[in-house]
């Protein structure tokens, strides 16, 4: 039930933009009122074709390969950029009738470098997204397949692949429910030392919160860049729940269970036939903490012995550079997507269920064909995903068009420019209030964009309660929902 404190009965949106989609615009300015108990799972799951959650090892095998043959057909130009760039220069002049010199040479260098690193980063996040359907067991029915295949993706990014996909899989179990969710947590009015609702004014904001434009960048930009693996390392803008000290490299991490620390799944699958009808079980190539931390090693070995033989200098350019840029484009495309002014959080049993939290997600044409091309859709068909985590990613566009009539109003989509949107996030989604069952983001001056419907909050209270097999009380805390759609006997 809503408590006192987080009606918003008079606010003062700031001026909007001509950049601003229209969806967005509509959602901004309707009152939000909660998903209805009758859109169930059950419901969405009926409106896609079955085909579409078949897996097929081949075409995965052949994404993940034309993915890999792009990065090293790209790391290959970097390597050999001398004889690449003065080809570009001798061609070039020619075209342009522009005599060779150095400073020809050197301009030509420059634009050699930079679209190397764009497109370079960008297919690292490729090989990020495509690490993580391996995490999802999206990418085959095979689940040695996904595990091997996943370690090899996620190890190169620098990513412990085992690590965080199980933090990653209690993402989709809680998302946007403040007890459950694990990344991307909002400070609070609390946190922020700010005083209460009622007693705050405008001075107070401007003095505790409000920033230059400047500053608000510098963060900004820290965050993109750095901001993944201060994650990784010590659960920076995870839930606080866990205490200080939790990392995904750490074993003993309130992370994991007991299980999730040992190497007894791998002797299993290292002595189950490769070929056999009957295939190991998730349970058996189950995770192991320390494996993760092993490859993590082994490929900072690798990077440190390049840096031995060939110099810093080429490692930096080649394979650091466009590395920082990916983190940026991973944070990114994850932030937005459950960042949002028109998105709301979750407490409590009462009014939080599987289905809303994964109408929480907003689906966005991110960099278009790029986003479509290198991330394999991560962005544009993320609230499908969310419903349907084993579904393979080349199926997923089917399926959210197949789910938007069902979802209605509550779909989300918003093709603002990118980068806009990223700006608009990260200014007007500052904290959340430490009350309420359903709480909206609030900006540096203290105002929510979006208004609840708080006479359907309450009416909803009781019809939620009543629903079985969507609530948090219905899933088990022990079991990822992914392996429990792997249990329903239709998919």
């Amino acid at each position: 039930m809503s408590t006192p404190g987080t009606s918003l009965p008079k606010l003062k949106p700031l001026p909007l933009p001509a950049l601003d989609s229209p969806e967005y615009l509509t959602r901004l300015q309707t009152p939000f009122t909660p998903p209805p108990p009758t859109l169930t799972l059950k419901s969405i799951h009926a409106a896609v074709p079955k085909e579409l959650f078949l897996k097929s090892t081949t075409k995965g095998l052949w994404w993940v390969g034309r993915h890999v043959a792009i990065v090293f057909g790209l790391g290959w130009l970097a390597l050999n950029s001398e004889q690449v760039v003065d080809t570009l220069v001798r061609i070039l002049g020619e075209k342009a009738g522009v005599a060779r010199s150095e400073q020809w040479s050197g301009l030509v260098n420059w634009v050699f470098w930079i679209a190397y690193w764009f497109w370079q980063s960008v297919a690292f996040a490729g090989m990020w997204t495509l690490g993580h359907e391996c995490g999802h067991d999206a990418l085959s029915p095979i689940p040695w397949v996904n595990t091997v295949v996943g370690l090899f993706l996620h190890t190169s990014m620098i990513t412990p692949y085992h690590a965080w996909r199980i933090t990653h899989r209690r993402h989709h179990k809680g998302t946007n429910h403040l007890a459950h969710d694990e990344t991307y947590h909002p400070f609070t009015r609390s946190d922020l030392k700010l005083p209460p609702i009622e007693k705050a004014t405008p001075m107070d904001y401007m003095g505790i919160i409000e920033e230059t434009p400047a500053f608000t960048t510098f963060k900004l930009v820290v965050r993109q860049f750095l901001g993944f693996q201060l994650y990784l390392l010590h659960n920076r803008k995870g839930n606080p729940k866990y205490p200080k000290g939790t990392s995904h490299y750490k074993p003993s991490s309130k992370f994991f269970k007991p299980e999730d620390r040992t190497f007894s799944s791998y002797v299993l699958l290292l002595r189950s036939p490769l070929f056999t009808i009957k295939r190991p079980t998730l349970a058996e190539i189950g995770p192991s903490i320390i494996l993760s931390d092993i490859f993590i090693l082994l490929m900072l070995s690798i990077l440190t012995l390049w840096s031995h033989y060939r110099g810093f200098g080429e490692v930096w350019r080649v394979y650091f550079v466009p590395w920082l840029w990916a983190h940026n484009w991973i944070v990114m495309f994850t932030y937005l997507q459950h960042s949002d002014p028109t998105v709301p959080y979750y407490r409590g049993k009462d009014q939080w269920n599987f289905t809303r939290g994964a109408l929480a997600t907003v689906d966005r044409p991110v960099f278009g064909w790029i986003g479509r091309f290198f991330w394999h859709g991560i962005a544009h068909d993320h609230v499908a995903h969310h419903f349907f985590v084993n579904v393979p990613f080349y199926n997923l566009p089917e399926v959210t068009e197949a789910i938007k009539p069902v979802l209605g109003e509550y779909y989300c989509y918003d093709p603002t420019p990118t980068l806009y949107a990223l700006w608009r996030s990260f200014t007007q989604c500052t904290f959340i209030e430490p009350e309420g069952d359903v709480v909206f983001f609030k900006n540096q001056r203290g105002e929510a964009l979006r208004a609840l419907r708080e006479d359907e909050v309450v009416m909803n209270v009781n019809r939620v309660k009543k629903e079985v097999g969507e609530g948090l009380s219905d899933v088990d805390e022990d079991e990822d929902q992914e392996d429990q759609e792997m249990k329903r006997k239709d998919i």
